[in-house]
């Protein structure tokens, strides 16, 4: 659990809340009303504000959580509702009497407290567990394309194909920490025409079908990642492990998805 996060105010700016989630790398911020829980504002709900200087306020951003833990709660109950309501962090409070906020769990934190348990998957390679339909985008798609993507799917993050082999990654935390798309709803002739080669990291992790799912799980800690394409005939870069200049893309397993073949 992160203790005491960075939360913002019912009154903070959008303009505010962007540059928060930019610089400081949060996934999400909990707004509060003095220590009170009121909401929480994603990279995916700030993706949807309609201008980069808005005098929208938090208040008008944030959506109620979908979960809410308490301290006493039971790890794998925790790793259960957060699955359930298909969130990736849950807001912890005092009690169900008392929402005064005391921290964040992420599905990041909990499996790394599961893997200190010793705990061990039921599905052991990636093979297993991945998704063979994978949504993706080319590195000549324009940011519009792919936020419309992100936006209907629901993915965070979506894999970059060049003639049709894997090349990198692009997500929404890419999106918000490019200055220049600090906004998805620009028109097609503004800052959203600019393509995802230009936005999108590579190399990218990768993983195998008989990579281990311990090891999937390590590098999603290690590295703070989301997800992890599952390819064949990768390229590897030398100096880095795992890093894939160019692959056959054929899979992506999730944090929920390693997270959950921990829990059945």
């Amino acid at each position: 659990m992160t203790s005491n996060p960075v939360s913002v105010s019912l009154d903070t700016s959008a303009t505010r809340v962007r540059s928060i989630l930019r610089d400081e790398d949060f996934r999400c911020i909990p707004v509060l009303n003095g220590d009170h829980l009121e909401g929480l504002i994603t990279r995916g709900n700030m993706l949807n504000i309609s201008t980069t200087k808005s005098n929208i306020e938090a208040r008008g951003i944030m959506k109620k959580p979908k979960v809410i833990l308490t301290p006493e709660m039971n790890i794998f109950k925790a790793a259960y509702n957060i699955l359930s309501a298909a969130e990736i962090q849950a807001p912890v409070v005092e009690s169900n009497n008392n929402l005064n906020l005391v921290g964040i769990v992420s599905v990041v934190d909990i499996l790394r407290g599961l893997k200190e348990e010793g705990a061990e998957p039921h599905k052991k390679t990636l093979g297993d567990i991945k998704t063979k339909n994978v949504v993706s985008c080319d590195y000549h798609d324009l940011i519009s394309k792919v936020w419309n993507q992100m936006d209907e799917s629901g993915y965070s993050g979506l894999p970059v194909l060049k003639n049709g082999k894997l090349i990198g990654i692009i997500t929404r935390k890419d999106l918000i920490k490019a200055r220049h798309i600090s906004t998805g709803m620009e028109t097609e002739h503004g800052k959203r025409s600019i393509k995802v080669e230009k936005v999108m990291k590579t190399p990218t992790l990768v993983g195998t079908d008989d990579m281990l799912v311990d090891e999937a799980a390590n590098l999603m800690i290690v590295n703070d990642i989301g997800r992890l394409p599952v390819v064949k005939n990768p390229v590897f870069v030398k100096k880095e492990p795992n890093r894939s200049k160019e692959s056959e893309l054929v899979g992506i397993v999730s944090r929920e998805d390693i997270l959950g073949s921990y829990l059945s």
